[in-house]
């Protein structure tokens, strides 16, 4: 950050240019509003934003105990509040990063009220909400300097250089978010139009998936259908071609496959020869060889080895891959993306296992060497089930007795003090350390945690306040735990920018400015 009396000097040698026109403008006030508004346009939080996730990926492969984190975020405050948190508890806001769920989204942000994650809400509500978290990261970055102007204000001389170092070594609140564009609302066109509006909004990451963008389907459910290869590579050319349109030559594109998952296409690849790309895809369809003079009415055919093959199609008009294909097609998916301008990978698995995601990552670093994955650790999977039951198979297959666990009801609170559940719990603690070492994982994320906080506190709020408790439940189980938590927003009128407007009225009219903070505001209380 650019020191803050370089700042002051700089606007008086502005203000004195102006004349006798500008007294009234005090330079010291303009050096702070400008500090407190470091980033004008969302274009400046991407080009910013970028620069520190390339650097992250940078460090991420010279040591993988550095990989990143984020939380999915439904809301600007959500976002604010969570690295305010950050930067409260862990003091640096470094390899911290947001994500946006297409998927919260979808259930939250839609104007046609909840929606299942299937790309039907309004596309522009994704840049919006992009727009909306970073208002809220930076009125999170003038709070904070505000309030340390005004401690610069109170301090003695000697206390002064102290708290002038604090704002000229602020860190902002300002990180990457990755955001989820589904499968491009659209054709290549569609996607280059709606990255241009997420870029614009301050994305510096775009997360892409393969699925048909008309019967898009949440990773975690059934249905799922992809599109052949080249049909996915020209959208990652869209977003790229956005990117480098925006001045954004640094932008970060993740490749999402979703083919573990997806048993169908919705068309068979053009093919021009034998192992092409298109030839590639199409081998992994579920096909009988036919004879010419048995051909019905309608009957899709196509060469293949020599042979002439029909593929199975459902009512529906898709085609079936063969089963047990999805692994090697994520293989293939993702190699194939980073050969052509992908920077970073995504599978959807069905459960969070450290080898299964990692044999595959080893298979695709065979051919791109640094090859790395940002992962969902989803709400979807059962992580206490999966794990407990991940447990009791090593267990069972190293020759311990199993024989006090039913493997089908591990979830039973019955188990909770149990040696198993101790053991489950710590290899959940563990696993983002052990998939960033093991499976090749830079980036780990949760997408919908905050939709379920949300869920989760207000059913204990609403239980204990329209219950016995009364107003106890709100005071003991909210307010008194946010003043002895320190959480920030326990004075919602500072929160909401009211520090902030007090010093705006006195910078513009002095000492006939009326103020809020004065000694009758119920927010003192909670000093």
């Amino acid at each position: 950050m650019t020191n803050y009396r370089a700042n002051i000097d700089e606007a008086a040698t502005l203000i004195n240019a102006e004349g006798s026109a500008w007294n009234a403008i005090n330079p010291e006030s303009v050096a702070r509003m400008r500090l407190q508004n470091r980033f004008k346009t969302g274009l400046d939080i991407a080009k910013y934003t970028a620069k520190i996730m390339r650097e992250d990926m940078d460090n991420y492969d010279k040591d993988s105990s550095q990989y990143t984190q984020s939380l999915g975020c439904w809301h600007g405050f959500i976002g604010q509040q969570k690295m305010i948190s950050i930067k409260k508890h862990l003091l640096t806001t470094k390899r911290r990063y947001l994500y946006l769920s297409g998927w919260m989204v979808a259930a939250l942000r839609s104007e046609f009220g909840p929606l299942p994650d299937q790309s039907m809400h309004e596309k522009t509500s994704v840049a919006s909400l992009i727009k909306e978290l970073y208002t809220f990261l930076r009125q999170a970055d003038a709070r904070e300097l505000g309030g340390l102007f005004r401690q610069l204000d109170a301090a003695s001389e000697g206390d002064k250089p102290a708290i002038q170092a604090q704002i000229d070594n602020f860190e902002t609140h300002v990180v990457p978010i990755i955001a989820d564009i589904d499968a491009g609302f659209g054709n290549e066109e569609a996607t280059y139009l709606m990255a241009k509006q997420m870029i614009e909004a301050g994305a510096c990451c775009i997360q892409l998936e393969n699925q048909v963008s008309d019967v898009k389907q949440c990773g975690h459910q059934d249905g799922k259908v992809t599109v052949p290869h080249v049909e996915f590579l020209a959208k990652i050319n869209a977003v790229r071609y956005a990117f480098l349109e925006l001045g954004i030559d640094d932008g970060v594109i993740v490749a999402r496959t979703d083919s573990l998952g997806a048993g169908l296409t919705q068309k068979i690849a053009v093919t021009s020869e034998a192992g092409d790309l298109g030839d590639k895809y199409n081998s992994f369809l579920e096909v009988e060889a036919v004879d010419a003079a048995n051909l019905e009415n309608g009957d899709v055919v196509f060469q293949q080895n020599g042979q002439l093959v029909k593929p199975a199609r459902l009512p529906n008009g898709l085609f079936k891959f063969r089963a047990g294909t999805g692994e090697e097609r994520c293989v293939l998916d993702c190699i194939t993306s980073l050969q052509n301008g992908a920077d970073l990978l995504w599978i959807e698995t069905e459960k969070p296992h450290v080898a299964q995601i990692g044999g595959m990552v080893n298979k695709i670093r065979e051919t791109i060497p640094n090859a790395k994955l940002v992962y969902n650790n989803s709400p979807s999977f059962n992580w206490t089930l999966n794990f407990r039951q991940q447990v009791f198979d090593a267990m069972q297959e190293s020759g311990q007795d199993v024989s006090a666990y039913d493997r089908d009801k591990l979830m039973s609170i019955d188990y909770d003090n149990t040696e198993l559940a101790v053991q489950a719990d710590e290899k959940i603690r563990t696993f983002q350390a052990d998939a960033a070492r093991e499976a090749g994982i830079f980036h780990h994320l949760i997408t919908l945690p905050t939709y379920h906080t949300a869920a989760l506190s207000t059913d204990n709020l609403a239980k204990e306040y329209f219950g016995e408790q009364g107003m106890l439940g709100y005071v003991a189980n909210v307010q008194r735990k946010e003043i002895r938590q320190g959480i920030a927003c326990v004075k919602h009128q500072n929160m909401a920018g009211s520090d902030m407007g007090d010093d705006h009225k006195e910078y513009f009219s002095g000492d006939q400015a009326l103020k809020a903070s004065g000694k009758d505001n119920t927010m003192n209380q909670f000093s």
